[in-house]
């Protein structure tokens, strides 16, 4: 497979141009896909303006990243908060953005208590399925008929493709995927319905979420779209292996969505030893190679990153539904401080003040190049 992109326009002079110059992302992608971003309170509160004022500008899709986890929005059996999205929710309608909800049903940030019983031992398959209808119906049910895309269930998958040792499987079995979505179904019968899982661009992964899905779609299961996070690096995954992942997901008839996008720029932090993964979480100049900025020769690779990325997507368009970035600008991407506090990253398309990065230049022509007209 070969992606051909002429970059030699785009190069570090884009940097330099006002975004206001060049069509938006949204405008630019109209006829393909939506584009969207994951949103922090201060940027749907708008109590950041100017990144609120980008958002508007630049996507017409939305992700909460944290307010409608289990653990911020029903944090005690009896207790839900609901404000924070609301006000989500309220940004949304009210710049006319797709909202989609994030995440239902995940085994991490979920509070202790949701899988134990009232004595604190492990609850039974009753009480966990109780709670997950209830907690199900009451969110969804809640922004039923403005949330329009639900990630019902996230990161059930190990890497090899089989099912992830969660507490939810554990105690409910290997059919809790579908009851959560037969829940959501009930919540709101109109909304679209997702599966959300990173890594599904590797083939034992890959193989494993499309068994999930044609397994749930032979129970009769509504399954609205797959999401691929694409939490990616410079050099991987490669272009082969991600055309091949957006071509296999399209065959399954249901919606492609691109959930959590981003490209980090710095060294791994992990790394894999015989007890499993190992956190090297000291600062140090060798994993923050770039405090003061991307010198040239990275911000190219970038650029050339995002470029490839873009035409790829563009290629499968008929089966994607969504592009979103995880993050407004590499201020706020989550990639600054994990797994190790105080990094800087620059995983994304806007600068920390909100300017256009040559990789946007270069997002930009994927779409003018397929079709020049759309603009």
């Amino acid at each position: 497979m070969k992606v051909s992109i002429p970059l030699t326009c785009f190069v570090l002079c884009a940097a330099s141009s006002h975004v206001s110059a060049q069509p938006t992302l949204k405008e630019s992608f109209q006829n393909y896909f939506l584009i969207g971003a994951a949103l922090n309170e201060s940027q749907f509160s708008e109590r950041n303006a100017a990144e609120a004022e980008l958002v508007k500008r630049q996507f017409n899709a939305i992700s909460p990243e944290n307010v409608m986890k289990w653990e911020a929005i029903h944090p005690t059996p009896d207790t839900y908060h609901f404000g924070p999205a609301d006000q989500y929710v309220a940004f949304g309608e009210q710049n006319k953005m797709f909202i989609v909800g994030h995440t239902l049903i995940w085994h991490s940030q979920t509070p202790r208590w949701v899988f134990q019983d009232d004595k604190g031992q492990p609850a039974d398959r009753a009480i966990l399925l109780e709670r997950m209808s209830g907690h199900i119906h009451s969110v969804v049910g809640r922004y039923k008929g403005h949330v329009k895309g639900w990630d019902v269930v996230n990161e059930a998958l190990a890497d090899d493709g089989t099912l992830r040792e969660t507490p939810w499987m554990k105690i409910i079995g290997d059919d809790y995927i579908e009851k959560a979505f037969e829940y959501a179904r009930d919540a709101d019968p109109d909304a679209e319905l997702y599966y959300n899982d990173y890594s599904l661009e590797d083939p034992a992964k890959r193989a494993g979420a499309v068994a999930l899905v044609k397994r749930l779609q032979a129970a009769g299961i509504k399954i609205s779209g797959i999401g691929t996070q694409m939490h990616v690096k410079l050099d991987r995954p490669s272009a082969q292996l991600v055309d091949d992942t957006l071509g296999a997901f399209g065959e399954l008839g249901i919606k492609v969505n691109i959930t959590e996008l981003d490209v980090d720029m710095l060294p791994a932090a992990i790394k894999e030893n015989g007890a499993g993964v190992e956190l090297n979480a000291a600062p140090s100049p060798a994993l923050n190679p770039y405090p003061d900025g991307l010198p040239p020769s990275a911000q190219q690779a970038l650029t050339d990153r995002y470029a490839t990325l873009f035409a790829l997507f563009v290629k499968h368009r008929s089966a994607i539904g969504r592009v979103t970035f995880w993050g407004v600008t590499d201020a706020d991407s989550w990639l600054n401080n994990w797994p190790v506090r105080g990094r800087r990253n620059y995983p994304l398309l806007f600068d920390r003040e909100g300017n256009p990065k040559p990789a946007y230049a270069s997002v930009i022509e994927t779409a003018t190049q397929a079709n020049p007209s759309a603009l």
